[in-house]
């Protein structure tokens, strides 16, 4: 008995302890759970939306297929509070992946006033010279057999058997036999001589020896460089062919191409430092000389030429060369500031940056800006930026990405407000509107057409609707009227005339926006009229169309992008 009494006490002993350290925790820790999964509110996250990657303005709360174009919704980043409809915010760990950089402009990294030009070492041609045969013969010994050969005034160049000047000092011997009793004959001879460039010595050795030298001597005229060799040895050349080109290369030309934006910071006069691969620890003074008065269509550029000196000849023709020269941006342009190329975004038509609006995270907004001149690794702004403003200057294109999948002002989307069609203004005669409606069904057709991808559907429904548009009382319609109706005839004769779909699409466009200004002017219609849109369409800037049924059909891919598009209005 005694035994049991000690296991009993020995098993409540045991139970106390677990109890003790594992009873109340275990209810502590699902209190403290449950306190905690009741104090977690749910309601201040922002749920996971989808977007599609082709149309970026689709946001949805569930994965799905895009309404517009059918491609599958991938997941979107979710809407930063507190921005404007241009802003779009990047987590940190994005901006590290790729490396963002940004600076402020009007900084020292973005400073600077100095024009980088690059260009070639030329010969300067006011410097050239051709040493030509002064009589006819054959070389019978050439002193000069190669280009790069340096030769000085006066130095013997080739040797020339002449028959003419074997002739002609024969006439010399005769006359000077005659010269007192004819010296008119006998300066007249001598003149001729020196004419084929003889000195007055030559011509006097002739005398003094009375005997004909068959083969004369050609000096250098000019001291020089010989660039070019145009005889050989035992070539006949005639009276006044060219036989070598010198060029002095003590001086020599540095021609520079300046861009279109670069010109207005380019006159004549003007200073500039020159330096070259071959010597980069050297700079050459040089002076503006000569700007181009004419620009090269195919490069855009014109031709600015300096004058360099070279008389220890160092720098060498074709040799490549970079001017800098100072800008003087003056008191009109004070305000301007400069930014890297390396921050600019090009379309085309416009030029773009991404501002970063908030110094503390990272927000960003696209700005359209303008453009002065390119000065180095810099480009003057003439608009859009102001001083202090902060810009990306690294990983642009991956920011443009953020904002496209987000929906904001990107490169593929200009943000601006298109001119509307359906908002033009006009006044439009209620006979003018009655007879329209014939033209609005044969536009319809039209259009059934191109859905279709049919060509020749599409040819004779436009040479129908053109015979119905042709058939309209326009003697009470305005000036704008009239110029856009026209505008209709000459795209309606161009589709009917067109044997290829998306030549004949193109002029759709057209058709459509000036249909859309006819329709949405007129008072009443028979039937609903839906304007419909498709951000695809014409090279990505997007194309309108009417249409009697609310549900899309895209004219302009047909069958393989049938859906794409949005109803925009209603009519």
């Amino acid at each position: 008995m005694k035994k049991y009494i000690i296991y009993t006490a020995i098993l409540l002993g045991g139970l106390a302890l677990g109890y003790l350290f594992f009873g109340t925790g275990a209810g502590e820790n699902k209190k403290e759970r449950t306190e905690l999964a009741e104090s977690h509110d749910h309601e201040g996250e922002d749920p996971q939306m989808w977007t599609c990657s082709m149309h970026p303005q689709i946001m949805q709360p569930e994965p799905g297929d895009c309404p517009i174009c059918g491609m599958e919704l991938i997941p979107a980043d979710a809407t930063a509070s507190g921005l404007s409809v241009d802003q779009f915010k990047m987590t940190e760990n994005a901006m590290a992946l790729a490396n963002i950089q940004t600076i402020q402009v009007g900084g020292s990294e973005s400073s600077g006033n100095t024009l980088n030009l690059s260009g070639k070492i030329q010969i300067n041609e006011e410097d050239n010279s051709v040493q030509v045969a002064y009589f006819g013969g054959r070389i019978e010994n050439l002193n000069v057999n190669f280009t790069g050969e340096s030769v000085n005034r006066g130095q013997l160049l080739a040797t020339i058997y002449s028959p003419e000047l074997v002739a002609a000092q024969q006439e010399l011997l005769t006359a000077s036999k005659m010269k007192e009793s004819q010296p008119a004959l006998y300066n007249a001879v001598r003149n001729k001589l020196k004419l084929w460039k003889l000195s007055d010595s030559q011509i006097s050795a002739v005398e003094e020896a009375g005997e004909v030298r068959e083969n004369f001597p050609v000096f250098a005229t000019v001291s020089g460089t010989v660039t070019e060799k145009l005889v050989q040895e035992g070539d006949y050349v005639k009276q006044g062919q060219p036989m070598f080109k010198i060029a002095n290369l003590n001086s020599i030309w540095a021609v520079f191409d300046a861009y279109e934006n670069q010109i207005s910071s380019v006159k004549e006069g003007q200073k500039i430092k020159v330096t070259t691969n071959a010597y980069p620890d050297k700079e050459f003074d040089a002076t503006i000389s000569f700007i181009d008065p004419v620009l090269n269509t195919a490069s855009r550029t014109v031709r600015v030429r300096a004058v360099l000196e070279n008389k220890n000849e160092i720098l060498k023709p074709g040799m490549f060369v970079l001017a800098k020269l100072e800008v003087n941006t003056g008191q009109a342009q004070e305000s301007n500031v400069n930014i890297p190329k390396s921050a600019v975004l090009w379309t085309g038509e416009r030029s773009l940056v991404y501002v970063k609006t908030s110094p503390d995270e990272p927000v960003f907004e696209m700005r359209e800006i303008k453009l002065g001149a390119a000065m180095g690794n810099t480009y003057e702004v003439l608009s859009g930026l102001d001083g202090n403003e902060e810009i990306v200057t690294n990983g642009t294109f991956t920011v443009d990405a953020a904002a496209q999948l987000q929906g904001k002002k990107s490169m593929m989307s200009q943000g601006k407000i298109k001119e509307d069609s359906a908002g033009m203004k006009m006044k439009l005669p209620d006979t003018f509107q009655k007879d329209f409606t014939t033209v609005l069904a044969a536009y319809f057709e039209l259009k059934d057409a191109f859905v279709n991808t049919n060509v020749e559907a599409a040819k004779a429904s436009a040479n129908d609707m053109l015979q119905q548009v042709e058939g309209l009382k326009i003697s009470n319609l305005g000036a704008m009227e009239t110029q856009h109706l026209n505008k209709i005839k000459s795209m309606l004769e161009a589709i009917s005339e067109n044997d290829n779909i998306e030549n004949q699409r193109d002029h759709f466009i057209v058709l459509s926006e000036n249909m859309i200004a006819f329709a949405s002017n007129m008072e009443t219609l028979d039937k609903a009229v839906y304007i419909q849109h498709c951000p695809m369409a014409n090279s990505t800037k997007g194309a309108d169309w009417l249409s009697l049924s609310k549900e899309v059909k895209n004219p302009y891919y047909g069958e393989a992008m049938l859906t794409c598009g949005e109803t925009t209005k209603t009519l």
